[in-house]
């Protein structure tokens, strides 16, 4: 497992400083890094909410190697054939970064472009990603979660970018409020909270 730094640490409250990288995206970190290699100089990014599609594309234009449209599903389909078309004339990369698929596209002209365009989605996470990411989360925010919490919350979690974000942050919001360290009453009550009780197993 590794993970990408980003060059500028953002404000407070602006989201992480680095990207986890595992099974569910780290070819789209292969992909973005070699730009030159993209069908037209373009790649499209989508993929589910949480799962890190703008830290990628800030991570990108971070870099230098080319432009980004982000939340490209939100601009107006003729500005964002006009985006494709000036850096088609400028010779340069352009990352457009959207939604989770799929992704309905009126105009037929944008459609055929971007569809002959690098397709890049990032998938949900595997376990070794979402153990990975529960510990940067609790990191990010002081939260001393060890690798027995991992173990212990990963099999039990929804396989979600944004429920994993949530459980931490409910883990967080009890631990503050009980005044008391995260340990396994706390892990049990922020699962319960953010996902419902637990099902029984059938031995």
């Amino acid at each position: 497992m590794s993970q990408i730094a980003l060059p500028l640490r953002p404000a407070v409250g602006a989201g992480p400083a680095r990207i986890v990288l595992g099974h569910g995206n780290a070819h789209v970190a292969d992909a973005i890094a070699r730009p030159e290699s993209w069908p037209f100089r373009t790649a499209v990014l989508t993929g589910p909410p949480r799962s890190g599609k703008s830290l990628f594309a800030r991570w990108f234009a971070q870099s230098g190697k080319g432009d980004v449209v982000d939340q490209a599903q939100m601009l107006d389909e003729a500005e964002l054939f006009h985006r494709w078309n000036r850096a088609q004339e400028q010779g340069r990369p352009l990352l457009i970064v959207g939604g989770q698929p799929p992704w309905d596209i009126a105009l037929p002209d944008l459609r055929s472009r971007l569809g002959a365009a690098l397709q890049l989605e990032i998938g949900q996470p595997d376990d070794a990603l979402a153990a990975e990411l529960l510990l940067s989360l609790a990191e990010e925010r002081g939260l001393p979660l060890g690798e027995d919490a991992a173990q212990y919350l990963v099999p039990r979690a929804e396989r979600s970018y944004l429920q994993l974000e949530r459980l931490v942050a409910e883990i967080d919001r009890l631990s503050l409020e009980r005044k008391a360290p995260p340990t396994l009453v706390i892990w049990r009550a922020a699962l319960e909270a953010v996902q419902g009780p637990e099902e029984p197993r059938l031995l």
